[in-house]
């Protein structure tokens, strides 16, 4: 069964009661998992914008 994270209710939801619309976010495999939702894409940003600040430092203007 999936799981998905609800924004504007903050509740995890399971995939045959989940609620339409584009504040869901998953599914994810696990209740934990969605529960954990909001600091697991907080996390991907960070990780993303460093390799961003990294890859934007190495580069040379030619």
């Amino acid at each position: 069964m999936a799981y998905w994270y609800n924004l504007t209710t903050g509740q995890v939801e399971p995939d045959d009661a989940k609620s339409q619309g584009d504040d869901l976010m998953g599914p994810y495999d696990t209740q934990e998992a969605a529960a954990n939702a909001l600091e697991s894409a907080r996390a991907r940003t960070e990780a993303w914008d460093a390799e961003d600040k990294a890859w934007e430092e190495g580069s040379t203007d030619d």
